[in-house]
């Protein structure tokens, strides 16, 4: 049987000796173990040049046994290496059936420095050090892409968005691959209220990851946040009618922002004039659980009642009400104004 796989990534050896070792490897075990089962052409992936293996976006149906042999093949490549890391996935029918994260995890220092700055990430209160641990990453190694984008997170983490900004510029000038940086630098140039460029860069942190990915989503969501920003309402109801349609696991952090989506949505399609349309959102997000998303339900009940009201539907006053009962000033302000 035959199921979808996407392969992408790149790492890079950083001297001769390892990349002469690590070809003449893969070629043997090619060779020796797996003949026919790789699905990855040596000539396509590794790229002397660079001292690199390289896959932009493999896609293709294979078996679970080539699957498998492929990335046996890939995780064994990835230990020769200094940087980087590659992803794949086994897919039947949208869902996932195995996900790989291939990534070196040897005794070279820059690696050992790598490791320890991601796991210090992770931890509140330990921001000094994680930037102290892939510094030394980035020292040793002066191309690690990854090192880069974690220090970037830090850095952004601590307000400091210059230096944040500049390690994300250098992550993408090394390795343009990685969506997390884009998606990293969108939120930076939001905060400078540069909508134009920040659309640009979730643009690409889209098209480098997949909708399998909660990143993918994180990325259109801010994308429709950047297209309201701007007016452009067309391309706002395109993001926004994706992310609310899109049903999501329960540990995905996407589902937290369905009732904002919701409301938003609504109030792009109340710009465009489709207001029975907006309505609707504005029920599923009425429905929805209530979080600690910046929207208070009244400010939901007032949109609706002035959805409901221009599209000629019953209900409205009801809605007005109900908005103002709960500390609407909007929704206050427009009954005092009817009377």
């Amino acid at each position: 049987m035959f199921y979808k796989t996407i392969i992408q990534g790149r790492i890079e050896f950083g001297t001769q000796k390892s990349y002469d070792m690590v070809t003449k490897m893969y070629l043997q075990r090619v060779e020796t173990y797996y003949k026919t089962d790789v699905i990855l052409k040596f000539e396509e992936i590794f790229n002397p040049e660079e001292l690199a293996l390289t896959i932009p976006r493999h896609v293709a149906q294979i078996t679970e046994k080539a699957y498998r042999t492929t990335v046996g093949l890939l995780k064994y490549s990835t230990q020769f290496a200094v940087a980087g890391s590659l992803r794949a996935w086994l897919i039947n029918e949208g869902e996932v059936m195995y996900f790989d994260l291939m990534e070196p995890n040897s005794d070279k220092g820059a690696v050992q420095s790598f490791v320890k700055g991601t796991k210090l990430v992770k931890v509140k209160g330990k921001e000094n050090e994680a930037i102290e641990a892939l510094t030394k990453a980035i020292d040793k190694y002066d191309r690690h892409a990854q090192a880069y984008e974690r220090r970037a997170k830090v850095n952004f983490i601590m307000r400091n968005y210059h230096d944040a900004l500049r390690d994300y510029n250098k992550c993408i000038q090394i390795d343009p691959s990685i969506p997390s940086s884009y998606y990293g630098k969108a939120k930076i140039l939001i905060i400078k209220e540069d909508y134009v460029e920040a659309i640009e860069n979730l643009e690409e942190a889209i098209k480098k990851s997949i909708a399998l990915q909660p990143l993918y989503w994180k990325a259109r969501r801010l994308k429709a946040e950047c297209h309201i920003k701007l007016q452009e309402w067309g391309k706002a109801e395109f993001d926004l009618k994706l992310f609310t349609k899109r049903k999501f696991e329960e540990d995905n952090p996407n589902l937290f922002w369905i009732r904002w989506a919701l409301y938003q949505y609504g109030l792009v399609l109340i710009e465009k004039q489709d207001y029975v349309e907006a309505i609707k959102s504005f029920d599923r997000a009425l429905d929805s659980p209530e979080v600690n998303d910046g929207i208070d339900e009244s400010d939901i009940l007032y949109a609706r009642s002035q959805a409901r009201q221009k599209a000629g539907k019953p209900g409205h006053v009801k809605d007005l009400k109900e908005a103002a009962n709960r500390g609407n000033r909007k929704a206050k302000a427009h009954l005092k104004s009817s009377k």
